[in-house]
């Protein structure tokens, strides 16, 4: 067996050529390499795009409203037809209106120390949409207050701004939380004043929020006004950066804050990329399974004279190819598991560079980067396979 076996390493190695199988496995190697890349890129890149930091991020809801122009100025109302197909969406976890008040409103400071007036406008949302833990948010005519959720850039635009051109006081959100103001309600039927207290501060939404029941009640005794269609609504959602969620909502023209959006457009960039990189790694690998395949064919079509000899002096077809298989697929299979370290390698650093940035990637390969490598592994077998079975067959 073993002088069979020399025979044959010695006639299959001076046929391929030492050059040529050395050029094939760079050409292999550079295949591998970039497919396994753009698999674990893809992986990292939607670890950054979901990854959480244990509490709902901000951007996880957008508030949508229609898109204002010279043309919509007189309809800006979202119709529930809208809503509807708007929740039925894949990226869209759960959607919230936004009730705006039909009445007029003022709120004003009861200490004299803190003489603060003016017209406020409320709006109203449900307690899965707010940000404040810990908090009653409801309202019933008994109550001893309207809980009241302030944004924190209304804060910031009093303290900067408002404070200083009215030579009122600065105040800090714990002081603002001690204070109860007074509401006033107007009607044509009369004016009422209630007690309002601020219970929290909000990045969410940039509106004066209040309880549903409250807004309700309010809208039902004291609106000078039609109570028309949805002018806004919320929605959760776990990619904000979700190409398809910008499309629904140039298609339906709504909008939402740009700012919020502005990852998208850089996704589709990053996607189209990554895509490319795939595409172009199974290319290069499909083209050099190819080339392997040819040499292997041709390196055993040139040994076929002494083949067939060995053939007629007692070798199997099955030892022949069980021979060749042990020839050709351990440099395939090198390939693969060196293409593989090279990926961890560079995974392992792209993790600490990411950390230092304060972005968070697992520093080992993907399952799915396995999983492709293991495919692989089946696939450079059957093309060995094959291969040696149309020559020898």
């Amino acid at each position: 067996m073993r002088p069979l076996n020399s025979i044959l390493t010695k006639l299959i190695r001076n046929r391929a050529g030492k050059v040529k199988m050395v050029m094939a496995m760079v050409a292999l190697s550079a295949a591998l390499l970039l497919l396994l890349i753009s698999v674990q890129l893809q992986v990292n890149y939607h670890q950054l795009l979901n990854q959480s930091n244990g509490s709902d991020s901000i951007a996880d809801f957008l508030v949508i409203n229609k898109q204002l122009n010279n043309g919509s100025m007189s309809n800006t109302t979202i119709a529930d037809a809208q809503v509807k197909q708007l929740a039925q969406q894949p990226f869209v976890d759960a959607v919230g209106v936004l009730t705006p008040s039909h009445f007029k409103a003022s709120i004003e400071s009861k200490s004299s120390s803190f003489p603060f007036y003016t017209d406020i406008s409320f709006e109203s949302v449900g307690a899965d949409f707010i940000d404040i833990p810990g908090v009653k948010w409801a309202w019933q005519e008994q109550s001893e207050f309207i809980p009241i959720i302030v944004p924190n850039q209304f804060l910031d635009f009093y303290n900067f701004q408002f404070s200083f051109s009215q030579n009122l006081p600065q105040l800090s959100t714990n002081i603002l939380k001690m204070l109860v103001f007074k509401v006033n309600i107007y009607s044509p039927k009369g004016a009422i004043s209630l007690n309002g207290k601020i219970v929290g501060f909000s990045d969410r939404i940039a509106a004066l929020l209040v309880p549903e029941e409250f807004m309700q009640w309010g809208n039902k005794v004291f609106a000078n006004q039609e109570m028309t269609g949805i002018s806004r609504v919320i929605i959760k959602t776990k990619d904000p950066s979700n190409p398809a969620l910008s499309t629904f909502l140039k298609r339906n023209q709504l909008t939402t804050e740009t700012q919020k959006m502005r990852f998208s457009k850089y996704r589709k960039l990053v996607d189209t990329i990554v895509a490319i990189a795939g595409i172009t790694g199974i290319v290069l690998l499909a083209f050099a399974l190819l080339i392997f395949m040819l040499m292997l064919e041709v390196s055993i079509a040139q040994a076929k004279p002494e083949i067939v000899l060995l053939v007629s002096l007692g070798a199997s077809p099955k030892q022949l190819s069980r021979f060749l298989m042990r020839q050709f697929l351990p440099p395939h299979l090198i390939a693969i598991g060196a293409s593989l370290l090279v990926v961890g390698i560079l995974q392992k650093i792209l993790q600490q560079v990411l950390n230092n940035q304060q972005m968070k990637v697992s520093a080992w390969l993907s399952p799915y980067t396995f999983a492709i490598a293991l495919g692989l592994v089946g696939v450079v077998w059957w093309v060995n396979k094959k291969g040696i079975q149309r020559q020898l067959y």
